[in-house]
């Protein structure tokens, strides 16, 4: 049976994309099939695969793939690097989404510095190493093109520590004076961009500043490598990097490069090896920060993960909701408390996750916690039986050293990825 492929018009921050092509249309390998609005923020969408259109509407345009595929791509017809970008329809591809030439079209006035986000935050995901480990001098090229582009006169590539090979690689391959590699400590939230500021650069931002606040960029490595591709090659983003992981039949972490987009997500687990029939639910995404999504949903340019999770555990009557800027968020507790059958007696935010003016929320110093004794208090008073929480780790240290004590168990919403493939929960953590 041919695939069907799924491209929704909405993958972005900014204005969906608008369809270009119709029903019974004939579409390459590479073709633009949605462009972006004119003169709003947004990004181009392409086909993946060779095949025939079968169905356009406001949400999303579903292809039917032609039998036998072709490598062959249509490339992209610009020639300046900037515009370049913007023709392939590359936006952040850590998760933001953000439309990735919006972010370089304002070059620096005087010194600045482009920090490329390799911190691969999330626990399970694994795939951005296994690029750096086989392609580190692609990410380098990456790099160069995006410094020329904004006039930034240093380029800093921060990786976690315990990534020694692939920061061996990467210093090997380094032969600039204003590019070089900084570690940062194994913990989450590392790979936020304002940690990585505070870490890098020594520059603790407030919550509402960009990274431009401290003359720096921002951009995931995964973002980097197809910069190069799109530059270089002229590549439209048709394709994704992720980790698939958790119940399957195999393997129970697998890195899969080159995923096309608009994919079916059962589709990716079937090569993957299938998956089982008890599991909990789909994560899309890493355990910290990802949603619950369905088979029959299709892979994004912010696909980083997909995760079967374990089955969830049987929670109490009731329960207290520690929510916490750095993981899921109120409603994503709501959800795993619903399906752990437990009512939610009270809701409780970390004390520095301050709330922005489009209802988000950001921690004021990620990664670094100043005790939450008094939000357990408060949840034990509202009638807690036990505690859900989305805490970083060192958040999860400062409920795990009072929660017990109250007699309090604690759950976290990274539990079913991190069961479903071995990992050490994420409780009290021991340097």
């Amino acid at each position: 049976m041919k695939r069907k492929f799924s491209y929704l018009l909405k993958q972005h921050i900014g204005s969906p994309s608008k369809p270009i092509v119709q029903k019974g249309d004939k579409v390459l390998r590479g073709q633009l099939i949605a462009e972006a609005p004119k003169d709003q923020l947004g990004a181009n969408v392409f086909s993946s695969i060779s095949g025939e259109v079968e169905e356009v509407t406001e949400q999303q345009i579903r292809i039917i793939a032609d039998e036998i595929q072709s490598k062959e791509y249509v490339k992209l017809t610009s020639d300046a690097p900037l515009d370049l970008i913007r023709e392939s329809g590359l936006v952040g591809l850590g998760g933001a989404g953000f439309p990735t030439y919006a972010k370089l079209q304002k070059p620096f006035t005087g010194e600045g510095t482009v920090i490329v986000n390799a911190a691969e935050c999330e626990p399970i995901l694994d795939h951005n190493m296994r690029r750096i480990d086989t392609e580190a001098d692609k990410l380098i090229k990456g790099l160069k093109i995006v410094m020329e582009a904004v006039k930034a006169n240093k380029g800093i590539i921060a990786i976690k520590n315990i990534h020694t090979e692939e920061i061996e690689r990467l210093k090997t391959g380094i032969n600039e004076s204003n590019i070089a590699v900084a570690t940062l400590p194994n913990m989450y939230p590392m790979g936020e961009e304002r940690a990585i500021v505070r870490e890098v650069l020594g520059t603790l931002l407030e919550v509402d500043q960009l990274p431009m606040a401290a003359n720096a960029i921002v951009i995931n490595a995964e973002t980097v490598f197809k910069i190069r591709e799109a530059v270089e090659d002229k590549k439209p983003l048709i394709e994704k990097d992720m980790t698939v992981a958790g119940k399957l039949q195999g393997k129970l972490l697998q890195v899969m490069l080159d995923m096309p987009l608009g994919m079916l997500i059962g589709d990716v687990f079937k090569e993957a090896g299938g998956i089982g029939l008890e599991y909990g639910e789909i994560v899309m995404g890493g355990p910290f920060t990802g949603k619950r999504v369905s088979l029959e949903d299709p892979i994004i340019k912010t696909t980083g993960g997909l995760i079967a999770t374990e089955e969830f555990w049987k929670g109490p009557e009731k329960i207290g909701l520690l929510v916490c800027a750095c993981g899921g968020n109120k409603e994503r507790l709501e959800q795993i408390a619903a399906s752990m059958g437990s009512k939610v007696v009270g809701i409780e935010y970390c004390k520095q996750a301050k709330e922005l003016k489009n209802g988000t929320r950001k921690c004021e110093n990620p990664g670094k916690c100043p005790g939450q004794v008094q939000k357990v208090l408060k949840l034990k008073k509202d009638g807690a039986q036990a505690l859900l929480i989305s805490n970083c780790t060192d958040c999860s240290n400062t409920v795990m050293s009072c929660a017990p004590q109250l007699k309090l168990p604690v759950y976290h919403c990274t539990d079913g990825p991190l069961r479903a493939v071995n990992m050490k929960l994420v409780r009290r953590i021991k340097e």
